[in-house]
């Protein structure tokens, strides 16, 4: 059912009297980095403020904070944040993880193996206005 056609996309689904659903993996590293941004506490992600994943973001810059690997309809994910100064560092990587998961799973169906957290910085910024 699932099966890799390209290098940058994965078949959904393939039916040959309908068609066939694909997937970028830019959309997959999309919906990481807006349920990473939705956790309050992450600052950036790859150095773009969360605020700003509402607009469109370059997929240079979204390359740099989020990395995806689809193989066989399982999905591996790293991010690289900054956290905000004050926040309990265990317990931010365990949100951003469950949330990174459970929206890829449920948005594309495919099976998230893992989602990694790399911590690249603390933003000393006390004021939310300030980001």
């Amino acid at each position: 059912m699932e099966k890799e056609l390209e290098k940058s996309t994965v078949v959904l689904c393939g039916d040959d009297d309908q068609g066939v659903v694909q997937i970028a993996d830019e959309v997959v590293m999309m919906i990481a980095a807006l349920a990473t941004a939705e956790v309050d506490g992450v600052g950036t992600i790859g150095g773009i403020s969360t605020s700003e994943f509402t607009g469109r973001v370059n997929k240079k810059y979204l390359r740099r904070g989020v990395r995806v690997e689809v193989l066989e309809g399982n999905v591996s994910v790293g991010v690289a944040i900054t956290v905000q100064y004050g926040i309990n560092i265990p317990t931010l990587c365990a949100k951003v993880q469950s949330k990174v998961k459970n929206a890829l799973e449920n948005m594309t169906g495919l099976t998230c193996s893992d989602v990694n957290v790399r911590i690249v910085a603390m933003d000393m910024k006390k004021d939310k206005k300030d980001k």
